[in-house]
């Protein structure tokens, strides 16, 4: 099987803070890691490589210190890794984004399969999967927590508000994987050295086939007004007494006096 993995290095999310004035993510200094569905996406794929053979290519579009994501994901197992990175990429919302790799992915040929992570943990959209499947007039499912597959048929189970629901279709097709799908692994020393020495390749806009038009800020129909840190929340009161009772007593007095109850 041919498998594309789509990862996003992403800002840890206890890091993040926000420029006020620009309304954007500050990412000098905040430390960045491999967005955490996307390893239970590259974990589904090692499995699927595993059980039927094939290859694992590791895609992702961003900066060129993106290519250490990259090499954690060839460290994990992946095969190949690709980096997509030009400034004519830059401002992409969504839509631009999975226009563009949706294009990378035209250029790597025949694919089977591309299982993506349900979504980043820094813009939580979950569109960028099956707006690529879109591109690529591909089948898609989304929340995936269970994938089998047996010759171009594929079976998987589905997450959804009120359970689960098995969902079948065939080869090529788009996924999408929730947390509860595996466990991802970790690298290994061998792994880590083979990554520390593979030469990772970085797509431009010229050597895609690419509509110019639907590239960063020109293609994204989407943009972001406003984006700010919500203010702290006001500290609890501790209440210090020398029985439960009394600081029962304590606290039902306080709720009363609020109105609480």
């Amino acid at each position: 099987m041919e498998i594309v993995v789509c990862v996003k290095q992403v800002p840890d999310t206890t890091e993040v803070k926000i420029d006020s004035v620009t309304n954007t993510l500050i990412r000098q200094g905040v430390p960045s890691i491999v967005n955490p569905f996307d390893k239970h996406a590259l974990e589904a794929a090692l499995q699927l490589k595993e059980k039927h053979g094939g290859k694992v290519t590791v895609v992702t579009m961003g900066p060129s210190q993106a290519k250490d994501a990259l090499k954690e994901c060839v460290a994990i197992g992946a095969d190949e890794a690709i980096l997509v990175s030009d400034r004519a990429f830059g401002g992409a919302d969504t839509l631009a984004t999975s226009y563009t790799l949706a294009c990378a992915i035209k250029k790597l040929g025949k694919v089977d399969m591309i299982i993506c992570g349900k979504q980043a943990i820094d813009g939580d959209t979950a569109q960028v999967g099956p707006e690529m499947a879109e591109h690529l007039d591909m089948a898609q499912v989304t929340c995936v927590s269970k994938i089998e597959v047996e010759g171009n048929q594929v079976k998987v189970e589905r997450e959804h508000e009120e359970g689960y629901e098995v969902v079948e279709t065939q080869i090529p097709v788009l996924l999408t994987v929730i947390k509860s799908i595996n466990e991802p692994r970790f690298p290994t020393i061998k792994g880590t050295m083979k990554a520390n020495k593979k030469e990772i390749p970085t797509w431009t806009a010229d050597d895609m086939e690419v509509d110019p038009g639907q590239l960063g800020l020109k293609g994204s129909p989407t943009q972001v007004r406003r984006i700010f840190t919500p203010p702290q929340r006001v500290q609890g009161e501790i209440i210090k007494s020398d029985t439960a009772r009394e600081a029962a007593a304590i606290l039902a007095g306080k709720l009363l006096t609020a109105k609480i109850v």
